[in-house]
Order: structure tokens, then C-alpha cells, then sequence
């Protein structure tokens, strides 16, 4: 097996939630630079250890090929097994420079562990080692987010956009952009063309519903934080967000029942701490 008889594993990536982290509480809206990382699409019911051992097996009887490499760094980074997962895709890249795939997943890992200058270095490579890559540039779109360098991150998710424009995920972190500048109009209708290609992701119900609620419309807003909340029920930052739509709303029984469920998941919540206090 060789890496240019595979494409079909070279594109396994770890980076399916990439674009949603990050969505957070209100903090979306207030134009500040959004700080979170990468997250791990990880899936419990996957054998994670048994995948392992049968790819170290592979690994074993084809040492020079990419592919399983790469392959055994996801397991290792959805296992959170960041440093293996590094060397496995650094060994992927040494046996095959122009796999962009593996550079993709190598900057994902960095992220986790918060070296976001190596994750940079590693986006590049991917997007000289292949132009068209959309996770190439989704991955480095956000992470440029989390700078809050808007103007890059911008160009890149448009370049995302249209190399995968059925992919869910930079919708999302356009919108993301869109919201922190204040363009909650634009950010509504990126989080509306997120959701409609990906209907079961909490996140940009709940980015949504935070637009709406800066633009006034708070029966919708309601709709999108019990539609995120549907998804994700310990979600603080949702029930907080809800409390706040029913506040403005006038329902102040719901308001306060939201608000004491945000507090009850995170005392610390400030938003809900906050409505709690207006309404006492």
C-alpha cells in the first residue's frame, strides 16, 4: 500500500469539530478575540485501543508508507494522546512531504496543546502541499479567529467556503467573525447556512440564537437556545442565554428558572448571576 493508492484514508482528519469550537456565551458579541481551540470529535463507542494495536500492526509490516501513520495519529489524538499523535504525523509527513492531510491533523494536535506558532507553520505546509484543501485553510481560518486577526481569518473561510461550500463548519466560524464584529444580520444568515447543512450540531443554534438576541427578535432566539439545549442540556452559557432572551421577552418566571439552571451547571456564571440580580 502505498500513499498515492490511498485517498481514501490520506483525508482522515481529527478536525471534524474544528470550526464549532469556540462559539461561547455571550463573549461571541463582544468583539473580543476568540480564545478556544480545537475540539476532538471523539467517539466513545470507538475502539480506540483495538484501532491502535491493528494499525501498529500495519505500521509494522509497511514502515514506509504515510498512510497508516496518519491514520494511527487520529486514534491517538481522539484518545487525547496528543504527543503520539504528533509523532505519527510528524512520521507521516517525513515518509511523505506533500501529505497535506497529515500536516492538517499534526496543526490540530498542536492546538490542543496550545502551540499555536507550530500549528500555523503546519497549515501553510498543508495548503503549499495542496491548494485546494478546504480543512487547510478551516483550520487556519480559525485559528487566525482566535488571534482575532478577522481580515486573514475571513479570507480564509471564504476560501473554505468555496472549496466545500456543503461543508457546515465554516459557515459557522464566518458567522462567528461576522458576530464578534457586530454584523449580526451577516452572522444570522452564515449560522442559517451552517445549520441547514448540519442540523444536529448545538453550537450554531446557539450562536444564532445569540444574534438574534442582539437584534431584538427574542421569540426566535428562545426557539435557538432550546433547540442547543435539546442537543447539549449542561450547556450554562445556553440556559444563561435563554434566561436573558425571557428577561427581555418580560417572562420573568422563565427567566428566572433558566438563569437557576445556568447556575446549578456553573456557579460561576456570570451572565446569570447578573439576570438574577436585575430581576431580584
Amino acid at each position: 500500500m502505498t500513499t498515492n493508492s490511498s485517498g481514501a484514508v490520506r483525508a482522515v482528519l481529527f478536525a471534524a469539530t474544528a470550526a464549532l469550537a469556540g462559539c461561547g456565551g455571550l463573549d461571541g458579541m463582544s468583539g473580543a478575540p476568540l480564545t478556544h481551540v480545537a475540539e476532538v470529535d471523539a467517539d466513545p463507542a470507538q475502539d480506540n485501543a483495538g484501532n491502535i494495536s491493528s494499525l501498529t500492526e500495519v505500521i509494522q509490516e509497511h514502515p514506509n508508507d504515510a498512510v497508516p501513520y496518519n491514520t494511527r495519529g487520529v486514534a491517538y489524538a481522539k484518545s487525547a494522546r496528543y504527543s503520539q499523535a504528533i509523532a505519527d504525523f510528524s512520521q507521516a509527513v517525513r515518509l511523505d512531504p506533500h501529505f497535506a492531510a497529515a500536516y492538517v491533523n499534526r496543526a490540530l494536535a498542536y492546538r490542543q496543546i496550545r502551540k499555536d506558532d507550530l500549528a500555523l507553520t503546519d497549515f501553510n505546509a498543508a495548503i503549499v502541499a495542496n491548494p485546494q484543501d478546504s480543512a487547510a485553510y478551516l483550520g487556519r481560518g480559525n485559528l487566525l479567529r482566535s488571534q482575532g486577526n478577522y481580515p486573514a481569518a475571513l479570507a480564509d473561510l471564504n476560501q473554505a467556503i468555496t472549496l466545500n461550500p456543503e461543508g457546515a463548519q465554516a459557515y459557522h466560524a464566518r458567522g462567528l467573525i461576522y458576530q464578534a464584529q457586530g454584523d449580526n444580520v451577516r452572522a444570522v444568515t452564515d449560522f442559517d447556512n451552517a445549520i441547514d447543512r448540519d442540523g444536529f450540531a448545538a453550537a450554531p443554534y446557539q450562536a444564532r440564537g445569540q444574534s438574534l438576541l442582539a437584534l431584538g427578535k427574542y421569540d426566535k432566539a428562545i426557539e435557538d437556545f432550546n433547540a442547543t439545549l435539546n442537543v447539549d442540556p449542561k450547556n450554562a452559557d445556553a440556559w444563561a442565554s435563554l434566561g436573558l432572551a425571557y428577561e427581555k421577552q418580560g417572562n420573568r418566571e422563565k427567566a428566572v428558572e433558566s438563569y437557576n439552571r445556568a447556575l446549578s451547571i456553573n456557579p460561576g456564571d456570570q451572565v446569570a448571576r447578573a439576570g438574577l440580580s436585575r430581576l431580584s
